[in-house]
């Protein structure tokens, strides 16, 4: 009875309630009716699914890369990693809900020194460059950022939350990857933070990256070093990195290190500060490629 009576509402007025509900919702409905897969395929539903007029870039960066005949077809296009501010960010949407997340390149971070060749190396990676696959772009950043040494590593990154999905709790990640010559990176846990208006959470993380052999034998060297560095920082949980689920573009060993998380509301335009810092434990450290920074709704 319900169904019939649902089946009686105009075209528009199911669009109107289809526009209301998230992407997956309105591909569900499409099996209800004629009536409901018409309104569901509507460029009226999937324009409320699609970013603001406040994402200038986005759009710009549409009308150069995507060619679609529905509003549909460019929502599930934006699925997919589109670069955007100049090429030095990247913006996606998820399938499910809409909302949206952003990747910050290397370039547009404050990474300490980076501009000093005997401390960072900015090289472009086979894995880096732009490929071409099911005729549309996947977009990933001309550059990225290698350590070579530092005593002070210290990265830094900015958002705005107008340009993110309001009423979601987001989690910022540093965008990794370490090689086999990497060293110094888990003496002592990295300081990390998120600041968001007057609201500042700060953690602490590990880069850990070595096997278990190397690990059992700088435990065994330096232990005590290790518990002496470790009192010098903010406590924290000592989060450490994790295997990205979608490889960073495919690449097999890309790692990530959460920096924290923080929830918009939607309400004005507040910038958020992300930070990743150890710079209290003196040593050197180096052998690591930095990415970016991702800011994407938590599951």
């Amino acid at each position: 009875m319900q169904v019939l009576e649902l089946n009686m509402l105009p075209e528009s007025c199911v669009a109107e309630i289809l526009s209301l509900t998230s992407p997956s919702d309105a591909c569900r409905s499409s099996l209800v009716s004629i009536t409901f897969r018409s309104a569901a395929d509507s460029d009226y539903v999937w324009g409320k699914f699609l970013p603001s007029e406040y994402h200038e870039s986005v759009w710009e960066a549409c009308d150069a890369s995507f060619q679609f005949c529905s509003k549909k077809e460019l929502y599930f296009l934006l699925c997919n990693p589109l670069l955007v501010g100049d090429g030095k960010m990247s913006f996606r949407l998820e399938r499910s809900s809409g909302r949206m997340s952003y990747i910050i390149s290397a370039r547009e971070l404050s990474i300490t020194w980076s501009n000093d060749p005997m401390l960072w190396v900015w090289k472009s990676i086979p894995e880096s460059r732009p490929i071409l696959t099911h005729h549309f772009l996947l977009s990933r950043f001309s550059e990225v950022a290698e350590l070579v040494t530092t005593s002070w590593l210290e990265i830094n990154g900015k958002i705005t939350t107008k340009m993110l999905s309001p009423n979601t709790n987001y989690g910022a990640y540093l965008i990794l990857k370490t090689t086999e010559r990497s060293f110094g990176l888990d003496l002592i846990p990295c300081e990390t933070s998120i600041e968001i208006g007057s609201r500042t959470l700060k953690n602490t993380a590990y880069m850990r990256c070595q096997d278990a052999k190397k690990q059992q034998i700088e435990t065994l060297f330096y232990s005590n070093r290790k518990e002496m560095m470790k009192s010098r920082v903010v406590k924290g949980d000592d989060g450490v990195m994790s295997k990205r689920e979608d490889g960073w573009m495919e690449m097999e060993m890309e790692l990530e290190l959460e920096l924290g998380e923080f929830f918009n509301g939607g309400f004005g335009d507040e910038r958020v500060k992300m930070s990743l810092m150890e710079i209290k434990g003196h040593q050197l450290k180096g052998g690591v490629t930095i990415e970016g920074i991702e800011i994407r709704p938590k599951k």
